[in-house]
């Protein structure tokens, strides 16, 4: 019995035990279905069918708008899914900041809370951009419906607006202020920061050319002296592709056919005001040309003019554009032959051996398409025929595809457009293309007014326009007015770049100009109009044509002493009509060689077709630079010269040369012949003038983003000769002058200007020196 107690005792209490984990689990199972918020018949799926739907709430927007975007039907059968969507789409119309379906019984009760209106969208804290250029970024309005979503949506569009124009310290936060009536007005606080500079541009992996020499080949600059007036040397990650291909076409150029920028990184600063760019390149070696030669692939034609076309020479370094060049000759030379549909192919053959690259133009027949039109698309100022001349291409011509890349570059080079796209698709024939023409304009036209400076003017003022696109017809408009102590000039320049749509240059000027030099005891005046016309003869050569009226006075002759001076007779009014012309050959308009160039010119005027003047007047110069040690050092050298031949009567001073400008190291009218039986010793100039100078430009160790390089000349030269010397003892033979000195150049964003420091070497002593000039740059 005993035993039989105690089984059922154990029986019970596994009973007990289970009956207590039953309970245990039960609870616990209500205890989280209370805490989810969710009551077990709620947990389970239900169905509804609602014979009323009322909207509450709403004040401005319509329930009939409502309920479209909950899209229940009154007596239809929905789950809750389909509930859940109606909440979703309502939701999400983005007019409501509240929404809540509530079912009671047979009615749908919709719930929502409006957003509020937009009474108004101010802009705190903006200096650099007024409040309408802001409110052309961001969506957001005023009388329209506020969206959280969509303020903070403008805010992150306002920041990249200022970062799109370096300025990444920007911070935009928006803010809502409550009106009356659910209205609030929308605030964006700015917080413009500064310009996001570049602190330094540095590169890594280049042995051939120097960090100095690679950041004059790229757009971006490093922030410099004048780093606030200078709108390169800010961030801008869009010019990194830019300058990546500048990289790219700078080493190819010069041989490096195996040349990748591998990676561009910047960081910025922790301050946020600048950047550390850094370029890793690989730049491979250096190859020449090898062995280059002409074949034929098409039957029947006969490569030997092909190969006498060629321009490229064995041992020079390699060039795509010099390759480009040679294939468009040879194209040009199949055209004229009458081939058509005749491509060139350059295969290239590697030598890695000797670093030589063996090149044979091949003549191979191209597929038989032709252009069926050319499309032309963003030119909103610019005239289609502006454009379209620069395809040597029209409708119903052979396609190809070379001659299209060269009008697109032709158009790039215009400087119209900030960006070209052209583009090639199917016609509406197999044998047929159309030429697809995108382009941005950009503007074209300037308005300065300023203060000028010379050592010989003194203090001027200057104002000018110019339009390189005036009315949209590709024609250049300049006007200028410049005012000095002792000179006024004021002229008019319009050029017409294609007339008759060819390549013909028309050109217009018109000029009034006075001058009373201090070291010259005399007035000037001089009006003239210049019409002329321009034209190409060779691939670098180019012919001009022109005519000129001008009107020249001298008065007011000053000798100091009571009998008559040279100048004293040359007093009076003369009328000259000239024609002439001036040939000029300049290698770099092909662009061959990017580290030297060779300028040659040669003209003469004929003074007499009417007028009171004859004379003829020859003038010649040569010019060449070039780039040397890894293109850090520029040389240039030139040689100039005049000849003044009277037909009839003697020259004046203001048809003589004076020198001006042509020697450092002398004042203006500094040389040449010289009445010195006046007391102020005037300049009379020379019938003749001849000038060589040599220099050569080099860094100073500075920073390349200062712009500042150093210099060394040496001029020599002279003026000489007179018709009538009027009885007077004037030296007028040909005495050489020369002068050495260095110069400091500096590329500052009002134009490059050079500090000269010379000693004149050989002199008379009637000249007169100057050891100090500051002028403004310019190379030929």
């Amino acid at each position: 019995m005993q035993v039989t107690s105690g089984r059922k005792t154990t029986r019970n209490a596994r009973r007990g035990a289970l009956l207590n984990t039953l309970v245990i689990s039960f609870f616990l199972v209500l205890a989280m279905v209370c805490a989810w918020g969710v009551t077990p018949a709620q947990a389970q799926a239900q169905d509804y069918r609602f014979t009323a739907v009322r909207v509450e709430g709403n004040q401005r927007i319509e329930p009939g708008t409502i309920l479209s975007y909950a899209g229940i039907k009154r007596g239809a059968t929905i789950s809750g899914a389909d509930l859940n969507d109606a909440y979703q789409r309502i939701a999400q119309s983005g007019l409501f900041q509240q929404v809540d379906l509530v079912p009671q019984g047979n009615t749908l009760v919709i719930k929502v809370k409006e957003y509020p209106i937009i009474n108004v969208i101010n802009f705190e804290g903006n200096k650099r951009y007024k409040d309408d250029q802001l409110a052309k970024v961001i969506k957001s309005q005023s009388r329209k419906v506020y969206s959280p979503a969509q303020a903070e949506a403008d805010a992150a569009t306002l920041t990249d607006f200022y970062r799109a124009n370096s300025r990444y310290a920007a911070r935009i936060t928006p803010k809502i202020i409550h009106r009356s009536d659910n209205r609030v007005d929308l605030v964006f606080e700015i917080q413009e920061g500064r310009i996001t500079e570049i602190h330094r541009v540095s590169f890594i992996g280049n042995r051939a050319y120097s960090d100095r020499r690679l950041r004059q080949v790229i757009e971006t600059k490093q922030a410099g002296l004048l780093h606030q007036l200078i709108s390169k040397d800010s961030y801008l990650a869009e010019r990194l592709t830019q300058d990546k291909q500048k990289l790219k076409d700078f080493y190819l150029s010069r041989g490096y056919i195996d040349f990748q920028v591998l990676d561009v990184t910047s960081s910025m600063a922790r301050n946020r005001n600048s950047f550390f760019l850094t370029f890793k390149v690989q730049e491979g070696l250096s190859y020449r040309f090898g062995k280059i030669t002409a074949a034929s692939e098409v039957h029947g034609l006969d490569a030997k003019d092909f190969q006498a076309a060629l321009r490229i020479k064995p041992g020079q370094t390699y060039s795509p554009t010099i390759v480009q060049y040679n294939v468009e000759r040879l194209e040009n030379l199949a055209l004229a032959k009458g081939l058509n549909f005749i491509r060139v192919e350059p295969r290239v053959a590697r030598n890695d051996r000797n670093q030589t690259l063996d090149i044979a133009f091949t003549l191979v027949k191209g597929p038989r398409l032709f252009v069926q039109r050319i499309d032309i698309q963003g030119n909103n100022t610019t005239l289609d025929r502006v454009i379209r001349r620069q395809f040597h291409t029209v409708e119903g011509d052979p396609f190809n595809p070379r001659a299209i890349r060269a009008a697109s570059d032709r158009i790039k080079a215009l400087g119209f457009f900030s960006d070209v796209q052209v583009t090639t698709k199917p016609g509406t024939a197999k044998d047929q293309v159309i030429i697809d023409t995108n382009v941005t304009e950009q503007p074209t036209g300037s308005l300065s007014f300023g203060v000028s400076y010379g050592v010989d003017a003194g203090a001027g003022v200057a104002l000018s326009f110019s339009e390189s696109n005036f009315l949209g017809r590709g024609q250049s408009l300049k006007a200028s007015i410049n005012s000095g102590v002792d000179n006024a000039t004021s002229s008019i320049t319009f050029v017409e770049p294609a007339l008759l749509g060819r390549d013909l240059q028309f050109s217009f000027g018109a000029q009034y100009a006075t001058s009373s030099y201090n070291n010259n005891y005399y007035d000037t005046k001089t009006i003239s109009v210049t019409p002329g016309i321009e034209f190409p003869i060779s691939e670098n050569g180019r012919l001009g044509l022109h005519y000129r009226i001008a009107q020249d006075k001298m008065s007011n002759v000053d000798n100091g002493v009571a009998t008559p001076s040279i100048l004293t007779n040359e007093v009076g009014t003369k009328l000259t009509s000239i024609i002439g012309y001036r040939y000029s050959y300049d290698t770099r308009r092909t662009g061959l060689n990017p580290n030297a160039g060779v300028l040659l010119s040669f003209g003469q005027d004929f003074a007499g077709v009417g007028g009171d003047n004859r004379y003829i007047r020859t003038s010649a110069a040569a010019k060449a630079e070039k780039k040397v040690a890894r293109e850090e050092v520029t040389l240039r050298a030139s040689l100039e010269g005049g000849v003044l031949t009277m037909l009839k009567g003697d020259s004046r001073a203001v048809d003589r040369y004076f020198g001006t400008g042509k020697i450092l190291g002398f004042k203006a009218n500094g040389i040449g012949p010289r009445d010195l039986n006046a007391t102020n010793q005037d300049a009379l100039g020379g019938n003749m003038f001849a000038v060589a100078r040599v220099e050569a430009e080099f860094p100073l160790g500075l920073p390349t983003e200062y712009g500042i390089r150093g210099g060394v000349f040496f001029n020599a030269g002279s003026v000489w000769g007179l018709d009538n010397t009027y009885g007077q003892t004037i030296d007028t033979s040909m005495h050489l002058r020369s002068a050495i000195g260095f110069s400091i150049f500096w590329d500052t964003p009002i134009g490059p200007l050079r500090f000269n420091f010379s000693r004149a070497l050989q002199k008379q002593s009637y000249d007169q020196v100057r050891n100090f000039d500051l002028m403004i740059s310019t190379q030929f």
